[in-house]
Order: C-alpha cells, then structure tokens, then sequence
C-alpha cells in the first residue's frame, strides 16, 4: 500500500515539475518585437559574420569559436532572402555628409540613401500653447518613418528592396559613391554629385553585372515621405502640399491637395515627380530615359497629427543603357531655380494653372522681382506693387468718378420723375433708362475698373501664399506675409474657419471697404435702386466685406496689405479727382448739349426700354383680366 502510494506521489510530483517547466517556458519567451527593434537585431545579427571574420584573421583578438555553427545556417537564409545580394545584407549603418553654403545632405550606407536635408538659410516657426512663436532649422527627409529605395526582382526569384542593403561607401570631394556588392564582381551602385552653388544633386543609378542579376533590366522605384510642418498656418500648408509629375509632351499635374488621392499614369512616360511642402519640395528629374508605371498618392492628416501628410510614388526606372541618370533638387520653390531645369519645374509652385496662374509667372512675379533689387522690405514692395497698378488704371479710375458727378447732376432730374410716377417702379426704370440715354450717360461707368482689377485680385489671392519671397517676410505687425498677421490671440475658434485669432490688416480692409462703398453710393442717385433686387444688391455691398473678414482673417497678410494700400488709394485717388479735376458746372453743360444731340436708335438702351414696356403691357393686361373676374 505504501509502495502504491509512492509511485502516486511520484507521478504527481513529476507531473507538478513538467507544468512548472512548461509555464515557466511560456512566460520567459521575451515579447515580440516592434518595427524598429526588429530592424535593430537584424542589424546586429547581420553584424556577427564580419565580427568572427575579424576574429579569425587576428586571433590574439578573438573572443570565441572562428566558426559557430549557425553561421552556415544563417549564410543559407540570406542567399535564400536575397539572392545574389546576400553579401549585402550584413553591415552597420554608417552617415556620410555632403554640403556647400546652402544646404547639408546627410546619406546613409543603409539602402545608400538621403537621411537628412538641412537648409541652412530657412527656419520654420513653431508656438508654443500660449502662442508664443520659437523657430527651428527647416530639415527635409528626416522622418525615421520615411522609406526610399528601389524594389529589385532578381532572375533567381527573389525580390529585394535596396532600404535592407548595406552599401559601402566611397567620398571624393563633393561626389559620393554607394555599392552594394551582389558576389563575383558584380555590384549595383548609386552616385550623388553635389552642385557647390545650388541645391541640385546630380544623381546615377545602375552597376555592373545587373543584367545578369535582375529579371528584367528594371528597377521599381519607391518612396513614402512623411511631410514635416514647416508653416505658421498648418491648415493652408496642408492643402498646398502634394504630389506633383509631368507626363513627357504633356502640362504639370497633381494628385488632390484637399483629400486622399491616387494617380496612376500607367505606361504614359514621365519626366519628373516632386514631394512638395507649400514653399518647399524633393524632386526627381530623368535625364536620359523617362520614368513608366508611375503612381503618386496623397494621404491626409490632421492638425492633432504630428505630421502634415503622407505622399506616395512609386515608378519604373528602366536601366537600358545599363545606368540611369536623374537629377534631384532638395529645396526651396524658388522659381528661378525650378525654371532653370527647362522642364517646367516650376509648375510645382501653386500660382494656378489658369489664365490667372500665367498672370502669376509672367506678369507679378517679374514685377516683385524687379522692385525687389531696389527695395529691401517686401511690404514696401507690395505698397510700390498697388500704386503701379493704380496709376495703369487711373484712366479709367477718372471715368468712373466722371460717371459717378454725372448721375449726380441728374438728382435733380430723378427727383422729378420719383413725383410724376411714384410708386410705379417699371415706370420710374423706363423714364431712368431713357433720361441715361438723353444726356448719353452710363449709370454702370463706375463698375470697368473694379472688373478689369478683378483678374489682379484673383492672381493675387494664388500668388502670396505661393511665393517663397514673402515667406517669414515681416511689415509692420506681421511676421509673415505668407500667413495671416494677428494682433490678438483668442481662447477659441472663430466660425468660418476664421481661426483662433485676430488678423488687423483684414479689420482695416473691411472698415475702408465699407466706408468707401459708403462715399461712392452716396455720390450717385439711388432713386433708380428702389425695386426688392435693387435693394437687395445695394445692401450686398456692405454685407459681402463683412463676410470676407472670416474668409480673409486666416488668409496670407500680404494680400490683405494688397487690399488695404488699394482702398486707400483708390480713396485718396476718388477724392482728389472730385475735388479738384471735375468740374461740375462744365457737366451739366455737357449734359445739356447731349440732350440736344440727335439720339441714336438700336441700341441697347431702346431694346431695354421696349422691353420695360412690353413689360408694362403684359401687367396692364393682367390686371386687367383680373379686373374681370371680380
């Protein structure tokens, strides 16, 4: 019985250490790792065969075994995972430094690529919650997250991306080499040559051997850049920023700047892509052959992210001559650089892609250029910007305050018709129409030069936040005239998208706005403007300023300066003009003489005074059908 009992409790106590041994294996095992850990211990296991390599060829320094077993274990999966590249998949990452006076490119032998682009003219402002603004150095590129590299399909099957590679490196002034050895003598290889004056980095990818190591004689570009936020206002960065390409033979396009987006061009040839922020960009040039299978995708984040947005592309770079030759540029959207590429790089910087958009290009930016070598703050330069352009439009700027004297020498003419017809207002429209065209007046005189401004303005509202020039460019209480100015920072939002602050130049745009809306109806008889539509256009004037204060309050603060000089001048221009180069009594001379002239017939004012009457007739007859029917 006893004995019986002893083998039992031997059982159980076996059985109590098998579970403690199997416990204890399950909760030992270390937890799985991340992304990046796992990058880090395959990095340092790559390590190991150079290490033992090392410490066989000097055995006072060897600290173990010149062979372990697991090493052939270990060559045989790299050869299995990378093909021919297995030589390269062993390696520390190591940092090479190219530079001149504009920039610092940092390179990695990791996938030999760009890590980092430092611009050392260029900062980016930050605030800290109390609204306080600090600046940092603008760094392209340098998110960890980001991924370069070109996707490699050997003929042995394998696929391997050049970012798991280890190249070795090879510096000769500002000229650096990356290769990653692919066995027997064969290698694929990367050059970057730095320009000593430019931020344009001639760039070679190919090898030797690849012919005989590639599937086909291809490599798949790609590329996922995580942007940075660079501007003060995030919000208008964020819709400025995309993924920009040039089909070969065809105009500059973009993937969408307001949502997610892809673009796909399938087999059509590209010449260049470009990852751009609003003011700065990463762009890839072909030289001698043209990017095929392009795809350019955007992905958007928002304000609470850490990054401002997530762009995509991937393409074909075929190798038929055995190299491929591209330029890259890492740098600001400064025209006269993109331009000289003569491949229409400049297309990237968002000045518009209508007739408003060649405004931009060919007529403002030349005329900023140019006041620019002759004045050092942009704000004078936009000052200088809105007298030029209100002394080109003065001629009609005179007419119209012409226009405005002469409706109001004929007051006393609509006061009289206001009696004959009273409350009849198609019979006060048609004797209106007909006195403007006795004394040969045109009531709409005053409306040419706000519409032929209008195509300034709208180029304008493209141009400051596009324009590097004006970009941390202060005048007066703005910091930046690429963003909105604030002499008020508020605890909440405004509606509209107004922002959480308040912008001073869009308050004066709107007070000088009203008032001379104001100054210019009250020179003109509104006799004429007593029907509902009238009314209500008359009313829209001082609305329609009111409302653009939220639209305008977050907007750049050198287009709102723009408005401000431009109603100041055109205050100043419409009061000198009344007082001291009208002559009123010589107006209603004028008038006079027009009323005897012989009247012109078939113009647009008989076909607008039979049409009042028909009117007329139609409303006679209906009222009297209803007449009738009481």
């Amino acid at each position: 019985m006893e004995e019986k009992q002893s083998q039992i409790n031997t059982i159980i106590g076996m059985g109590l250490i098998f579970l403690l041994l199997y416990l204890w294996m399950q909760y030992s095992v270390p937890p799985k790792p991340t992304e990046e850990q796992a990058n880090t211990q395959t990095s340092q296991t790559a390590e190991q065969p150079q290490n033992q390599q090392a410490a066989a060829a000097n055995p006072a320094q060897s600290t173990g075994p010149a062979a372990a077993p697991g090493d052939s274990m270990r060559s045989a999966a790299l050869a299995g995972q990378f093909g021919a590249f297995a030589p390269a998949a062993s390696g520390q990452e190591q940092f090479e430094v190219l530079e001149n006076d504009l920039v610092r490119i940092t390179f990695s032998s990791k996938g030999g690529r760009i890590k980092e682009v430092f611009l050392k003219n260029f900062e980016k402002i930050s605030s800290d919650t109390a609204g306080n603004e600090f600046k940092n150095p603008v760094r392209l590129l340098e998110d960890d997250k980001n991924r370069f590299g070109y996707e490699l399909a050997l003929g042995s099957g394998q696929k391997v991306n050049t970012g798991d590679l280890y190249f070795s490196a090879a510096k000769n002034g500002n000229t650096l080499t990356f290769r990653a050895d692919a066995g027997e003598g064969r290698f694929l290889e990367q050059t970057y040559t730095l320009s000593p004056d430019n931020y344009r980095i001639e760039y070679t990818v190919g090898g030797n051997g690849m012919n005989n190591v590639l599937a086909q004689n291809v490599l798949r570009f790609q590329w996922a850049n995580y942007l940075d936020k660079l501007e003060k206002n995030q919000q208008y960065e964020r819709t400025m920023s995309t993924v920009y390409f040039k089909a070969v033979e065809e105009s500059a396009d973009y993937c969408d700047c307001r949502s997610n987006d892809t673009e796909s061009l399938g087999e059509r040839p590209v010449k260049w892509f470009s990852h751009s922020n609003q003011f700065f960009n990463t762009s890839f040039v072909a030289n001698n052959f043209s990017f095929r299978e392009f795809v350019g995708e955007t992905n958007m984040y928002t304000d609470a992210e850490p990054d401002l947005k997530l762009l995509k592309t991937s393409a074909v770079v075929p190798l038929d001559n055995g190299t491929a030759s591209m330029t890259i540029y890492t740098g600001p959207n400064e025209f006269d650089r993109l331009q000289a590429f003569g491949a229409n790089l400049e297309d990237i910087i968002p000045f518009g892609s209508s007739i408003f958009g060649s405004i931009n290009r060919w007529v403002i930016h030349p005329m900023f250029e140019f006041l620019a070598k002759f004045i050092s703050n942009q704000g004078i330069v936009i000052l200088m910007l809105t007298l030029l352009v209100k002394l080109l439009l003065y001629p009609l700027t005179y007419r119209m305050v012409l226009s405005q004297a002469k409706m109001a020498a004929l007051k006393p003419r609509m006061e009289a018709l206001k009696k004959k017809h009273g409350d009849d207002q198609q019979a006060m429209s048609v004797e209106t129409m007909k006195m403007y065209s006795e004394y040969r007046v045109n009531p709409l005189g005053g409306c040419l030069p706000i519409l032929l401004q209008m195509p300034i303005w709208f180029a304008l509202y493209r141009f400051f936040p596009a324009a590097i020039e004006f970009r941390q460019e202060s005048f007066l209480w703005a910091t930046d005239l690429s963003s909105y100015d604030s002499i008020v920072n508020l605890p909440f939002h405004l509606p509209f998208g107004a922002g959480a602050h308040i912008s001073l130049f869009t308050l004066i745009w709107v007070v000088t706005t009203l008032w001379y809306t104001w100054y210019s109806m009250k020179q003109m008889d509104v006799s004429a403007m007593q029907t509902d539509q009238m009314k209500i256009m008359k009313y829209m004037q001082y609305f329609m300023p009111v409302m653009f204060m939220f639209f305008f309050n977050s907007f750049a603060s050198g287009l709102t300066l723009y408005l401000c000089f431009s109603n100041i001048l055109n205050i100043g221009q419409t009061v000198v003009t009344k007082q001291f180069l009208i002559d009123n009594e010589k107006i209603q001379a004028e008038l006079e003489a027009n009323k005897n002239k012989p009247q012109k017939t078939g113009g647009w004012r008989d076909r607008f005074e039979q049409a009042m009457k028909e009117q007329q007739r139609l409303q006679a007859e209906k009222a009297k059908q209803q007449g009738k029917k009481k």
